[in-house]
């Protein structure tokens, strides 16, 4: 009934890259991808990532000839090293509404797991942690905000019925900066450490962004090392993709925190470009996306098109967790947020066993609002 078919020809490819538009085209919530930052992430010459890790795409075909799924494996041997597994992951899942198919997308996957000697299947990746992660398990009457997941309601049923069981769910939060409500502990905490000058943020230098790039790597691999799926980026990766957000960061919202004059801690925060990009229906930017990109983002409809940010990232280095940091970061965000036309930011994600960052943000009125689940499948040795 169906043909399965390992993507390598421009063909494939193209048909791998332009599946979405046809599982999605009616779904008013859906966020098209630009093609080309698609096609740069999935380059194994080019994308950094797979200088230490294993692709194998696979394309789905009816009896037709109509590309109806798609799925990769992915071995991530920096990721292997770093926890001590064997796990392969999946990802760039789409199907249509059909167990069959879905179940010989997932054994595909399996098959050429074992075959490398791999022991658990956990997904979806794409292609890891550090890129957007996790199936969509609530909030689907919303469009994802940037770098994050969306697909339709079903797809929990397809993975779910081939054998994958939940692994962690990852938690987004809505915080409304005009209800956000803060304790009067943290803003006595916050003000007595302004007064006090042991702890300052400040914005990121564009001018020398190659070299701020290094520093905030340095904080990054630290901070997170002991994350639930961290796997630490090399410099190439962390450059490769500072150089893709570096056309949309708002340098008044990517924040150093300073310990007495020492770099401590770090919060990415972005402008939800999808809201921009959700505009270009094709996701060409060529001839015309390119200026409707450029309108909805640097041209005069900013304000009224991106009005909400996503906090992407936040860390703080081991040796000075003790200072209460992150809350912090927090508070002046939403202090800089509506200041710079963003009223409202999404912060995701959050590990749902993260008790102290999750009840944190719901002491801050922050409202729960998509749940996305990574699964797991052991690899039958038999």
């Amino acid at each position: 009934m169906y043909q399965l078919k390992r993507v390598e020809s421009e063909k494939d490819w193209k048909n791998f890259i332009n599946l979405p538009w046809t599982i999605y085209s009616k779904n008013p919530h859906w966020v098209p991808p630009l093609k080309i930052a698609v096609k740069d992430l999935l380059n194994v010459k080019k994308n950094p990532f797979f200088q230490h890790a294993l692709m194998h795409p696979v394309i789905a075909y009816n009896e037709a000839g109509r590309c109806v799924g798609r799925i990769a494996g992915i071995i991530d041997e920096n990721h292997n090293e770093f926890h001590k597994e064997k796990t392969a992951f999946f990802g760039f899942f789409e199907s249509i509404d059909d167990q069959n198919l879905a179940n010989l997308l997932f054994q595909e996957v399996e098959n050429w797991a074992k075959s490398k000697g791999m022991t658990l299947i956990r997904g979806p990746m794409n292609p890891s942690t550090n890129h957007e992660c996790g199936l969509l398990v609530e909030g689907f009457e919303d469009s994802p905000t940037v770098m994050n997941t969306y697909n339709p309601p079903y797809y929990a049923k397809l993975v779910e019925t081939w054998g994958l069981t939940k692994s962690k769910d990852l938690i987004a939060y809505d915080i409304d900066s005009r209800k956000v409500k803060f304790s009067e502990k943290l803003m006595a905490q916050s003000e007595k450490l302004r007064q006090t000058g042991s702890v300052t943020f400040r914005t990121i230098d564009m001018k020398n962004f190659e070299a701020e790039v290094e520093l905030i790597l340095g904080i990054y691999n630290d901070a997170w090392e002991e994350n639930w799926g961290f796997v630490p980026m090399t410099p190439d990766e962390f450059r490769h993709m500072a150089k893709d957000m570096k056309p949309i960061v708002d340098p008044e919202l990517l924040l150093i925190a300073m310990v007495k004059g020492v770099p401590a801690g770090f919060a990415l925060t972005l402008p939800d470009v999808n809201q921009a990009i959700k505009k270009i229906k094709n996701g060409k930017l060529f001839p015309s996306g390119l200026l409707k990109l450029l309108w909805h983002t640097k041209g005069p409809g900013k304000k009224k098109t991106i009005n909400r940010c996503r906090i992407l990232t936040l860390g703080i280095k081991k040796d000075y967790r003790a200072y209460g940091i992150g809350p912090l970061l927090y508070v002046e965000f939403l202090k800089r947020g509506p200041d710079n036309g963003y009223p409202v930011g999404e912060a995701s994600w959050i590990l749902e066993d993260n008790i102290p960052m999750n009840k944190a943000i719901q002491h801050m009125g922050g409202e729960k609002t998509k749940v996305y689940r990574v699964y797991d499948r052991p690899i039958m040795s038999v």
